[in-house]
């Protein structure tokens, strides 16, 4: 074999190493003719590269090829992924493509979570893409609102600070002091005036216990008196006294009527007019005998006949 056919097949040698070498670099293995490519798009790929690597059920079963910006206008900023599986495992094309973080520390990677229903999935289709949230971006997604309100709080307390430092001038810090030494006075006296109740207390406690026994003896009689009262039978003295009440009722009607004595000296007029001129001639009989006894009275010791008496003398009297 000649010099320049050896250096010949050295510098293809070299150049083929070059090309696989290089496209090896670039995700694609141009020594594997059996991989199948897949596309899947995202919003945001959360440090996917190229060359990450594609699991499916924890098993490294292919890698990323190419990141390229999706040109529609609809989608536009969404980036497409393609990627290769080396692996002939099947899955439908239902399957989700889930880009993941093995660690806080490392890049992300993809993860095919197969479904097995329905067409099952041939190189070239395009796939549904789904992003895990890592801690750190759910601890900032969480973080952003909190910093939002926390902003506003401070903008708050700054003016709320602002109004306190208007107000709280020197003459109102003077008055403030002024109002916490009148408290203290004040507390001062009203502790004065407790340790007074406690002496007083102390001293009048003898007192304070006949008093409480008295009273205590006042309930028991009133308890006492309550219990009789209680076991009078209320029941029958209002009986009695409805009786009562009742007579007095009918002695008030036979009085207003005419039966008996008393009602018709009570209602019978004629009876009144009776009595009254009766009264009035015993009155002027009583008048007569006392102004003529001889009339009515006649004593003799000699046997003298009563004179008669006449009307005429009445009127000449």
């Amino acid at each position: 074999m000649s010099k320049e056919l050896k250096t010949g097949i050295i510098v293809i040698i070299v150049i083929v190493a070059f090309i696989w070498g290089f496209n090896f670099l670039k995700g694609h293995d141009l020594l594997d003719g059996e991989a199948r490519y897949f596309k899947v798009e995202y919003s945001k790929i959360g440090g996917l590269n190229k060359a990450s690597s594609v699991t499916l059920n924890g098993l490294k079963v292919g890698k990323v090829n190419e990141i390229t910006f999706n040109e529609t206008p609809e989608k536009r900023g969404h980036l497409i992924v393609r990627f290769s599986v080396e692996n002939d495992f099947e899955f439908s094309k239902k399957s989700i493509v889930k880009i993941y973080s093995p660690n806080p520390i490392s890049g992300s990677s993809l993860a095919i979570i197969p479904n097995y229903e329905g067409e099952m999935a041939v190189s070239g289709d395009t796939l549904e893409g789904e992003m895990e949230e890592n801690l750190f971006t759910s601890i900032g997604e969480r973080l952003d609102p909190l910093q939002e309100k926390l902003e506003k709080i401070m903008v708050s307390a700054d003016t709320l600070f602002g109004g306190v430092n208007k107000i709280l001038n020197q003459n109102t810090i003077n008055n403030v002091n002024n109002s916490v030494k009148d408290i203290a006075l004040i507390l001062q006296d009203f502790k004065k005036t407790i340790k007074s109740v406690n002496s007083l207390v102390i001293e009048n406690k003898e007192s304070l216990k006949a008093t409480l026994d008295n009273t205590k003896n006042m309930s028991d009689n009133f308890s006492k008196v309550s219990d009789s009262l209680a076991s009078i039978n209320i029941k029958q003295i209002l009986s009695k006294a409805e009786s009562a009440v009742d007579n007095f009722n009918q002695l008030s009607m036979k009085l207003n009527s005419d039966e008996g004595s008393i009602g018709k000296l009570i209602n019978d007029e004629k009876l009144y007019d009776n009595i009254e001129a009766a009264t009035k001639e015993l009155e002027e009989l009583l008048r007569d005998l006392k102004l003529n006894p001889k009339r009515y009275v006649h004593f003799s010791l000699f046997g003298k006949k009563q004179k008669t008496f006449t009307a005429s003398e009445k009127e000449d009297k």
